[in-house]
């Protein structure tokens, strides 16, 4: 008998390790095996030793060798394995790439990163795995009027919880001498020249395919024009760097775009300079020296490219091979960073991480993981149909890592105490897990007096208290009789008796579940103290991350069911 159970135990660790590509993780081996063979259950404490015997031996051996013995023994269980992550979508090859990429995630400092920022990142974090090469994360801090100078921290703690790849970090606003060196040669070149018009004439112009008088001025006049920008002998919106393009492009936007203005006010935090390169230019320059191969981007920036490619062509550089993903709706969440910022400075978000945000921060500390904010992504893809992004996939994707690891417990909202006539003393062992016995159990006792959540039990004649036993309810108006209904947990079925949740009256602990749609107060399990910054689930309720334990309250915030 002991050598059929260590076999189990070993063949289980070693998928348990191939699955994870990491060491195999005991309690998870020994919940498979008692819940695929519950013959052992009775054997659970002799299991503990044996099931430490095996993950010891399947952690010293290399990934191939779990894999290459998996096979050998329980070729099943391999299947299992490609089966059920068979719908971990594999992404579109992308073209050039066999020899490596080069890629780049570049937010603006304006706030943390939010899910938005969450696609881009993933997906070239994607092919930068699959392919081998350089991860840049370029931070474009070159419009004053956007960067918020606490954002430079906070989005590299968000790109940390995401565990972007990243091999090199690049900072706009450390470049400026290499923007102003590549404008003064475009200038040079003829595909750049230094514009004085009021902007509202200059606007008139570009809409009726005009060109306005500075396009004609000669190189030399433009030099020193730019150098008197670059002497703060003009004042912002005095004197603008245009890119000449098709002055007959049926699209205004492409006429004859802004390459460098003139920022005087707010100061930027981290360089003493007015003259900054917009967007198109800066980001032209340096996908070529920083020798970005590929960029994943939305469709949104489809104009954007094209407006990039003028520079490319007036240096003759190689442009990188581009993707364009379709637009992605996000509702639920606020996504707006200017509308975050107002709604913190104006009291209604408690900060940067409400769950009323879409926030990589508030994502986490409602208890989604990054490896669920990443599987999500994936799935999604880089097509180019706009979609929705689904609520309902990132929790599944999220259920899937955090139900084996989180504890059970009770939670009753908004309770009522009640004295269960003639109900004995009774202990009630619930598991920690129902798939890991190793944990142990939770033991509730009561004599009678216990809490239970009003809204289950609500116009009910009988309910199930889980764990415990059986109660009848007989209703005076609003005020309940509950009444002991032995132990049977098959006369409960019968009588198709919910199962409910429930606290000793004496053993219980104040507790706020904080939902995005309002709160929850009501009592918990005493032990959940312990279980600070981890993931729980309340028990026919739902997945919830307890966020804090003050002053003998608990705190914990809703992430799904």
């Amino acid at each position: 008998m002991d050598a059929d159970i260590e076999h189990l135990l070993f063949i289980y660790a070693l998928q348990n390790a191939v699955k994870h590509d990491s060491a195999p993780k005991s309690g998870t081996v020994i919940g498979t095996v008692l819940g695929k063979h519950p013959e052992f259950r009775s054997r659970a404490r002799e299991i503990g030793p044996l099931a430490g015997k095996a993950v010891a031996e399947v952690a010293k051996m290399s990934t191939a060798e779990r894999k290459s013995r998996l096979e050998e023994l329980a070729p099943e269980l391999l299947t299992e394995l490609a089966e059920t992550h068979e719908h971990v979508r594999e992404l579109p090859a992308l073209e050039d790439a066999e020899n490596g990429v080069v890629m780049r995630f570049a937010p603006n400092p304006s706030g943390p990163l939010h899910l938005g920022h969450a696609r881009a990142s993933i997906l070239n974090d994607y092919y930068v795995k699959r392919y081998g090469g350089r991860y840049v994360l370029r931070v474009e801090d070159t419009d004053p009027k956007r960067v918020d100078p606490d954002a430079y921290a906070m989005v590299l703690e968000d790109v940390e919880w995401l565990g972007l790849g990243i091999t090199d970090i690049v900072y706009q606003s450390d470049r400026l001498d290499i923007y102003y060196d590549l404008c003064r040669k475009l200038i040079e070149l003829g595909g750049a020249y230094v514009c004085v018009c009021d902007s509202e004439r200059f606007r008139e112009l570009k809409l009726k395919g005009k060109a306005c008088p500075c396009r004609e001025l000669e190189v030399e006049e433009n030099l020193e024009l730019w150098q008197q920008m670059l002497n703060g002998e003009f004042y912002e919106g005095d004197a603008t760097v245009r890119v000449k393009t098709d002055l007959a492009h049926p699209d205004p936007a492409m006429r004859d775009y802004s390459a460098m203005r003139i920022v005087n006010a707010p100061l930027h935090p981290r360089v003493d300079a007015t003259v900054f390169p917009l967007m198109n230019f800066s980001v032209a320059v340096d996908d070529h020296l920083l020798g970005i191969t590929h960029v994943i981007r939305g469709k949104d920036h489809i104009a954007n490219t094209r407006r990039q490619r003028y520079i490319f062509d007036y240096f003759g550089w190689k442009p990188p091979v581009y993707r364009h993903y379709g637009r992605m709706g996000i509702s639920g969440v606020v996504l707006s960073t200017s509308g975050m910022r107002e709604g913190i400075k104006s009291g209604l978000y408690t900060g940067w991480d409400d769950i009323h945000l879409g926030t990589m921060r508030a994502i986490a500390r409602r208890g989604i993981e990054p490896e669920a904010v990443r599987n999500a992504m994936v799935d999604i893809g880089i097509g180019e149909t706009d979609i929705s992004f689904s609520w309902e996939n990132l929790y599944s994707r999220n259920k899937e890592l955090v139900d084996p690891k989180a504890n059970r417990y009770f939670f009753v909202p908004d309770p009522i105490e009640v004295v269960v006539e003639g109900a004995p003393r009774h202990e009630a062992h619930a598991a920690l897990h129902p798939n890991d016995p190793s944990r142990g159990v939770r033991t509730l006792v009561t004599a009678g007096r216990v809490l239970l959540p009003r809204a289950d039990i609500e116009g009910k004649s009988m309910v199930r208290l889980k764990d415990l036993y059986n109660v009848k309810i007989a209703w005076d108006g609003d005020t309940p009789r509950v009444s002991y209904a032995g132990d049977s947990l098959e006369e409960a079925r019968n009588e198709k008796a919910p199962i409910i949740q429930w606290l000793p009256a004496d053993a219980k602990l104040p507790c706020t579940l904080l939902r995005q749609d309002g709160s929850l107060e009501g009592f918990c399990e005493p032990p959940v103290v312990g279980e600070a910054d981890r993931v729980v689930q309340f028990e026919r309720i739902g997945f919830a991350r307890i966020d804090s334990v003050e002053g003998g309250r608990v705190s914990a915030y809703f992430a799904h069911r």
